[in-house]
């Protein structure tokens, strides 16, 4: 099982996740968000030895410029969370940084569109919240297609991984359900989540 955790803060957070042992740990790059994060906090990134922690970079139709500039070097996979067409995310690929595309689900027909992002390297199926935590439909999951490259976000948490996972997903994408707060993350959430991942495991 995989968890990825977004909209962490770089000062706060990285540490105990890479302690926990979390697979991907995602910064938002979103103006409009309330976790966006300062760009001249990037820098402090290169101070953390990941361990087996991977960073990720989640943006919203970014420029070839500003990935350029920013997430070259500090960012090993980037969250496409636009309007970006497949042959956007080849572009994107090909400057060097694994791609994550999200696609948003209101209906069954919309998790069809994977199938045409055959370059991403992970496929993250989402609410179209937009970070507001709606949960994902129930019924939908069990159509989702099954195996490592596809995570689930929307509405996640301790209380309902378990149900979750026996519906086939096994890749965990969480925010907001681990705050008490908006945009900070509480820590204590956090590692009950990651315990209740290993005991699901076990």
């Amino acid at each position: 099982m995989k968890i990825k955790i977004c909209g962490l803060n770089i000062t706060r957070d990285v540490q105990l996740c890479i302690d926990l042992k979390i697979n991907f740990l995602g910064f938002v790059f979103y103006k409009k968000s309330p976790r966006n994060i300062n760009l001249k906090d990037i820098k402090k990134l290169s101070k953390f030895n990941k361990n087996n922690s991977s960073f990720v970079a989640v943006t919203v139709d970014p420029t070839d410029e500003f990935i350029k500039k920013n997430l070259l070097g500090n960012f090993k996979y980037i969250q496409l969370h636009g309007s970006e067409t497949p042959e956007r995310v080849t572009q994107v690929k090909s400057m060097g940084l694994k791609v994550i595309k999200a696609i948003k689900v209101k209906e069954k027909k919309d998790i069809k569109k994977y199938k045409e992002f055959n370059d991403a390297d992970i496929i993250l199926f989402d609410t179209p919240g937009m970070e507001k935590s709606i949960e994902f439909p129930k019924n939908l999951i069990m159509q989702l297609p099954l195996g490592e490259k596809y995570a689930l976000a929307g509405s996640i948490s301790e209380n309902n991984v378990e149900i979750i996972s026996k519906l086939g997903v096994n890749f965990f994408d969480l925010s907001s359900s681990l705050e008490n707060q908006l945009g900070y993350k509480d820590h204590r959430k956090i590692e009950k989540f990651v315990n209740k991942i290993n005991e699901l495991k076990d």
